[in-house]
């Protein structure tokens, strides 16, 4: 657990890590690149780090595996535990993404409608990904997408209108190396931001990535600034129900800088 760099949350929790690559956007996984000259692939449960959420006494945003995927096969005898802990935690927002949405439903827990500080997302790169939105349908908690690394360019449809939020970002990284970067044109940025706001679809920019970044100027690559962004592009939102109870200080947080 740790105070995150992630603009659209508060920490970051991990009770596992490691993972597999699935599809082009892990192509440059942060995660590698952090734990180079280990073997990233190899799945194993956090010895120190597992239960820490129960010490948080304040309500804040988790982001849940930023190291694994919450619903990797690898961590199903560790899950049940760690569904507790946020059972156990109701004070406290699980935001929750995953590259393996077919993997949802079959590993949620017993009465999961009464786990009401979950929100759960998937990952799409580009339009060849656009089915997993589909795996988030008759969720009964706040659904999301990430738009991250986004790729390619993504045509707009029905699924994306049922949604509750989403992330757009462009891929940071190195110039050399193996973790490098690749460009999201601003335009593919701009349509999903015009038609979110169409949709009345909560909408969160959260950065360029680094071409974008170099190719503007910014002071900095992760985003640090929306006011450096194109004036398009500065939307930083949050799902209506959260930003609603934050309103009536059920779940209010200083750490947040909400557009009320």
């Amino acid at each position: 657990m740790e105070n995150s760099k992630i603009q659209w949350t508060n920490y970051t929790w991990n009770p596992w890590y490691g993972c597999q690559k699935v599809s082009p956007g892990c192509k440059y996984c942060y995660m590698c690149r952090e734990r180079e000259g280990e073997n990233a692939k190899d799945v194993k449960r956090s010895k120190t780090k597992f239960n820490y959420p129960i010490g948080i006494k304040e309500p804040k945003l988790i982001f849940t595996c930023s190291w694994s995927d919450w619903f990797i096969p690898e961590a199903d005898e560790w899950r049940d535990e760690a569904w507790g802990i946020i059972k156990k935690t109701p004070h406290l927002t699980y935001q929750i993404l995953t590259k393996r949405p077919e993997r949802i439903k079959e590993n949620l827990p017993f009465n999961f409608e009464s786990y009401k500080n979950v929100w759960i997302g998937v990952s799409v790169e580009n339009q060849d990904y656009i089915s997993r939105l589909d795996y988030l349908q008759d969720l009964p908690c706040v659904t999301f997408a990430s738009f991250e690394p986004l790729i390619g360019p993504i045509h707009w449809n029905a699924s994306m209108s049922n949604l509750d939020w989403c992330i757009i970002g462009g891929e940071s990284g190195n110039d050399f190396g193996n973790y490098r970067y690749r460009n999201m044109e601003l335009s593919w940025a701009g349509d999903l931001v015009l038609n979110a706001k169409k949709n009345n679809l909560p909408c969160f920019v959260k950065q360029l990535g680094t071409s974008q970044a170099k190719n503007l100027g910014l002071a900095d690559r992760h985003g640090g600034s929306i006011t450096e962004f194109p004036q398009n592009l500065q939307v930083r939102e949050y799902p209506g129900l959260y930003v609603q109870k934050c309103k009536n200080r059920t779940c209010a947080d200083q750490q947040l800088k909400l557009d009320f």
